[in-house]
Order: structure tokens, then sequence, then C-alpha cells
């Protein structure tokens, strides 16, 4: 991953990058398909997933006038289950939290995600948190990200933004950061790599190591 600047701030997503939320997002969405009627399996959602849920519910040709009965019903179904963090989230997060700025940039809402983060101990490390009501354009709009970069007072070029979605790798090139990508359930292998990120890892335990060697060839080169 080339670096002509040192990394001051590493960026994250949160479901599927650092939470194991896979099980739960996905029941959740076929509950409430089931319960509006639309007949998806885990193919049909595999195929149209999208941090941006209003991208899945266009795919699901559902109604405008029943996405807000669409979103409680998800949040219902999603509050049975209590994921956890990834393996090696927790160590990493700590880990770069010593010597650089942590921030969180999600689409999930911030009623489900502030509570997760207080309950799992992590709403401390990170400076900035947007979530997904905080801009009025989701990701892959770069708004998201900048607002994030706005808050830390941090110019793109000293950035890393990690994600686990080809939304997430194409909000970071629109906002001039970097993007790496760590594998997931949520999507595959071909998918991020069409979305040309800096790197794919196959989990977030790479991570460290990965902006270790960048900024070390950085150092090199300067």
């Amino acid at each position: 991953m080339r670096n002509r600047h040192p990394i001051r701030a590493v960026l994250f997503d949160w479901d599927g990058t650092l939470l194991d939320s896979y099980r739960a997002d996905t029941q959740a969405y076929l509950e409430m398909f089931h319960a509006l009627g639309i007949g998806w399996d885990l193919d049909d959602l595999a195929r149209h997933y999208s941090p941006d849920w209003h991208r899945v519910y266009r795919a699901a040709r559902l109604p405008k006038d029943r996405w807000g009965e669409a979103d409680r019903l998800w949040l219902q179904f999603y509050r049975r289950h209590r994921p956890g963090l990834l393996p090696g989230a927790r160590r990493v997060l700590r880990m770069l939290h010593r010597r650089m700025t942590l921030a969180l940039v999600t689409s999930g809402d911030r009623t489900r995600v502030m509570p997760q983060l207080r309950r799992l101990h992590l709403a401390s490390l990170f400076a900035v948190r947007v979530c997904g009501q905080d801009t009025k354009l989701r990701k892959p709009h770069p708004a998201p990200l900048e607002l994030a970069l706005r808050r830390l007072g941090l110019r793109p070029a000293v950035c890393v933004y990690v994600g686990d979605s080809p939304d997430d790798m194409e909000m970071a090139h629109r906002a001039g950061v970097r993007a790496v990508a760590v594998r997931s359930a949520f999507s595959t292998l071909a998918r991020l790599r069409r979305a040309r990120p800096a790197a794919v890892l196959s989990s977030v335990e790479g991570l460290p190591g990965l902006l270790a060697a960048s900024d070390s060839a950085g150092a090199r080169r300067r």
C-alpha cells in the first residue's frame, strides 16, 4: 500500500469489519421480508446487499411508503441478537489507538450502534463516530467520510478507511482516502477486488502489520 504521508488516523466501518454481525443482519432481513410478504432468500439478499439499506429496499421493489415499516421490523428482529466482535478486533483497536487517531464511519443507525459500542466497551476508543442519520447522503457517497474528516481536522492523505464492502471502497475513493478491504461474509472477494482497494485483508487482524509496512516504506522513500 503506497503511502507518501505518515498515517495519522484510521477510520473504520462497523458491521462486518469490526462487528461479527452477518448472521444477525441477514436473519433480520429475511424475517423482515417474510413479514412484508416478500419472498426473498439468502441468495437474493447476497446479490443485492448494500450498507445503504434503501438500495436493498429498491431491489426488493418495496414501495417507499413502506420503508418506515421495514425499518421498524428490521430493528425488532435484529434486537433478538447480540453480535460480538470479530476475532482480533479488540486487540487491533487497542494497539492502533496507542499511536494514532481512530474513528467510526458506519451506515448503521445511531440508536443501534452506540449501545453496541458501550456494551462492548469500545466507545472511548473512537474520537469521532459518524452514523447513518448524521448525513443526508449515505455510502457510497463520500459525505459520511468527509464529515468524519472535518470533525477530525485531518486531510484525506493522512487517513485510511477500512471496510468490508464495495460501497465502503467507493466512498473512500471519492473522499480521497486510501481504502483497505477486509473480507467478510457480506461481500465476495471478486466484488471487493473490483472496487480497487489499496489492499485486501483476510481479517482485520492483518491491519497493524499492513499499516506498519506502509509507513516504513513511505519513510524510506522520503
